[in-house]
């Protein structure tokens, strides 16, 4: 089997220099141990464990093209921004391809000490900031975050100072387009001081569906004792847009994070979710939906760490696959000697729509402490047939009522969105999908 990532090893070492013009110091430092660490390494295949269904090395092997030398691609970022959904209010910018755009005004209307501007600009000016955070929380040596740390040359930096509070929620829009085939790196720093407070919603756009893209991105949080973070991302994309995410939290004592992840369209995703729990009282909740149909496939895989006493974590992520689409999920929660009293639950629900639907769940436990409140459990099954019987007979047409069952199994998933506003959006979006729509062109909110 050919190793996808030999392309990429010699992309960089034929001009490592160009790279690095593209980037920062800080950024660039790094890039000499990713290096190293993807020599002899290859991406995960099919062999490899937690990768059956979703073999990342088939994805990143054909050629795409990298914007290397930071060439500019007019791209009209208004055409990302169509939806008739309900507004709210948000601080926005937009990564385009892989480089960041703030929206007019956007660093006078943040609280004090706040920012949410370029990864490479913030590296720049704010050097020893995102030196102390940068690579610290996703692992260097895993050959997707390695390949990721050596090409991504600018990102995110979003940093919340100590006892902020940043009452409107910020709004990343990731946006494909591009005049031909095209892989972006992107990578996310953000930085939650102690007791500070935020909101982030990330959406995903394609502008041009006749391309093929693949997005690489590694999302890294620090999130600080007392802190609270609500992170959203949404996935509307188009069947030929590929996407390979890893986000890594690190939380410390009393601090919680509460993230929802919604894949309403794409072509190939795989999520990974990695959370260490490292401080006393710490808590995490992860919820995430995914309506697939046509040949879409969509992996979530989480692994939630505790590591210290008297933490919480619930996970909960539902499927609706339809046509021919597939499904994996493999979830682990694993509970230290070091954290007695923990309590951890996982939760996998799926309805296949179709007789050729499939899904693939491996929920794990491995629990190395006696104290503890720990279950999961996986079910998967077919739409309820007396329910639907029930609702015909009460003059409700089939394929409506077929419908209304699957946005009622999504409920709970949409009411764990915590940030005002977005659960009608949401609502509003699923019940688009459902009845039909393939992708919203765009819909980031004013």
């Amino acid at each position: 089997m050919k190793n996808s990532l030999k392309q990429y090893i010699d992309l960089y070492k034929a001009d490592p220099d160009a790279v690095d013009r593209g980037s920062a110091p800080v950024l660039n430092n790094l890039r000499h141990a990713a290096l190293e660490a993807l020599e002899g390494a290859s991406l995960p295949t099919a062999k490899t464990p937690d990768y059956e269904k979703t073999p990342v090395n088939d994805l990143f092997a054909p050629d795409y093209g990298i914007n290397i030398a930071r060439v500019r691609i007019p791209v009209d970022i208004a055409a990302s921004f169509r939806c008739e959904v309900p507004n709210m209010s948000t601080l926005q910018a937009c990564i385009v391809n892989d480089s960041f755009v703030a929206s007019d005004r956007l660093a006078h209307l943040l609280p004090e000490g706040v920012l949410f501007m370029s990864l490479r600009e913030a590296a720049r000016q704010y050097p020893e900031l995102v030196a102390r955070h940068y690579g610290k929380v996703a692992p260097g040596g895993n050959p997707v975050v390695a390949l990721n740390t050596l090409l991504a040359q600018d990102g995110v930096f979003i940093y919340v100072p100590d006892g902020v509070d940043v009452e409107r929620p910020l709004q990343l829009v990731n946006i494909f387009s591009s005049p031909v085939n095209m892989m972006a790196f992107r990578r996310v720093l953000v930085v939650m001081g102690e007791n500070a407070s935020a909101k982030l919603l990330v959406c995903d756009h394609t502008q041009d569906v006749e391309r093929d893209y693949l997005g690489s991105q590694v999302i890294e949080i620090v999130a600080g004792r007392g802190c609270r973070l609500d992170y959203c991302e949404m996935e509307e994309s188009s069947v030929r847009t590929h996407r390979v995410s890893s986000l890594y939290i690190d939380q410390q004592a009393e601090s919680v994070v509460r993230m929802t992840g919604a894949t309403l369209t794409c072509g190939v995703t795989r999520n990974n979710y990695v959370v260490n729990l490292r401080g006393e009282h710490a808590s995490v909740s992860l919820s995430g939906m995914v309506i697939n149909s046509d040949s879409r496939h969509t992996d979530n895989c989480t692994r939630v760490s505790h590591l210290a006493p008297r933490c919480h974590s619930n996970q909960m992520f539902k499927y609706v696959l339809d046509d021919r689409s597939t499904g994996a999920f493999e979830g682990e929660i694993l509970v230290t000697p070091d954290a007695p009293f923990t309590e951890a639950y996982q939760t996998n629900r799926n309805i296949l729509a179709s007789s050729e639907a499939k899904m693939h769940s491996t929920p794990r436990l491995l629990i190395y402490n006696d104290d503890v409140k720990c279950s999961h459990g996986a079910a998967t099954g077919q739409l309820d047939n007396e329910a639907l019987f029930y609702m015909q007979t009460r003059g409700i047409p089939a394929a409506e009522a077929r419908t209304m069952l699957m946005q009622a199994f999504m409920t709970d998933i949409i009411d764990s969105v915590r940030i005002e506003g977005l659960r009608d959006r949401l609502r509003h979006l699923v019940e688009r999908r459902f009845a039909g729509a393939d992708f919203c062109s765009g819909c980031a909110l004013k």
